[in-house]
Order: C-alpha cells, then structure tokens, then sequence
C-alpha cells in the first residue's frame, strides 16, 4: 500500500469520526484528493537536502544582493495550518561569486514544504545560505499570514507576523543592516 492509499484510508476515518457522509457526491473523492495535496504540500520532507548552491563569477563582492518577495506557502506544525506570505533576501557576496537568482526561490520552496513555524523557517534559510554560498553577510526577513490565528483561536484576520534573521557582517554593523532594510 502506498503512502497516499495509507493517508487516503486515515482521511475516510477522519470524516467518518466528524460525523461525515463519505458516500455524498462531494466527498466521494475527497479522501484520495486530500493525500495528494498532502504529499504536495510536506514533499519537502521526501526531497534529498537541498543543494542546489550554483554560483557564479561577478564583480558583485562587497555590496548587497536582494531577491525580494518571493511568494511561499507552508504549513504550521503546531496546527497543520496553512500561513503564507513572502520571503525577502539580501547577501554581500564573497571571493567574487554569486548565487544564480532562482536558487533563492528553489531553497525558498523546498524548506517550506513541510510543517515548520515561521521563526525557524527564517533561521534555517539564513544559515543555509551563510553556510554554502561564499557571502560576507546573509539577511532573511519573512512576512506571513497564519491561518491558525485566523481561522481558530483569536481569530485575526490579516494580522502579519514579520521574523528576520541575519549572518556576518548584517547582524554586527549596524549601518549595514539599515542599508539593508532600506533598500529592501
């Protein structure tokens, strides 16, 4: 039995225990649906680690990089709730190399895919990318919506959750940092 047979079995039992009809028309396929969006949204935890780190010859050392607003979707892993928004990323390249652009939003979409809370999410695309591209500085900040503050609990709608994290020369000069949040 495969792992969408196993998780389309538990999701017939979970609608069957909330009191559901699974033989009414919506639902009839509903099972089946669920786990294939469930091993879209976690495939992050099936993928080899991430090591797409390709970088290039430039003249770019010493100033700053961004990719900015790079759409993401990932799930709490305190609710199994979805929380969404954007992750915006700046570097100071290092020994005259550079990050191809879409390796951001690669490293971007592969951590995200699976459950995470926002605060980790941020600290781990800072390190990986301080730890395998030559840079003098790495900054993350993320800006999200969670919808297990909007839909459950205080019930929050739009409320945005902004985390940052920061490596080398962005975390210990000060005007660098600002330099960073000012051009972002």
């Amino acid at each position: 039995m495969g792992v969408n047979e196993k998780i389309a079995i538990l999701v017939s039992d979970f609608l069957k225990e909330i009191g559901e009809d699974l033989e009414r028309d919506g639902l009839k396929e509903t099972p089946l649906r669920v786990s294939k969006m469930i091993e879209e949204l976690f495939s992050g935890l099936r993928e080899p680690k991430f090591s797409d780190f390709k970088t290039f010859e430039s003249e770019t050392t010493g100033e700053l990089v961004w990719v900015t607003q790079i759409p993401f979707y990932s799930v709490c892993e305190h609710h199994l709730l979805p929380f969404f928004g954007d992750v915006s990323i700046g570097y100071i390249p290092a020994e005259n190399r550079t990050l191809g652009l879409s390796k951001f939003l690669r490293l971007v979409e592969y951590w995200s895919k699976r459950p995470s809370i926002q605060e980790g999410l941020t600290t781990t695309i800072c390190k990986e990318l301080t730890e395998n591209i030559p840079n003098n500085g790495v900054g993350v900040v993320i800006k999200a919506r969670h919808l297990c503050m909007e839909m459950r609990g205080v019930r929050s709608a739009n409320a945005i959750t902004k985390t940052e994290s920061f490596s080398g020369i962005l975390k210990t000069d000060f005007e660098r940092r600002k330099e960073f949040f000012e051009r972002m």
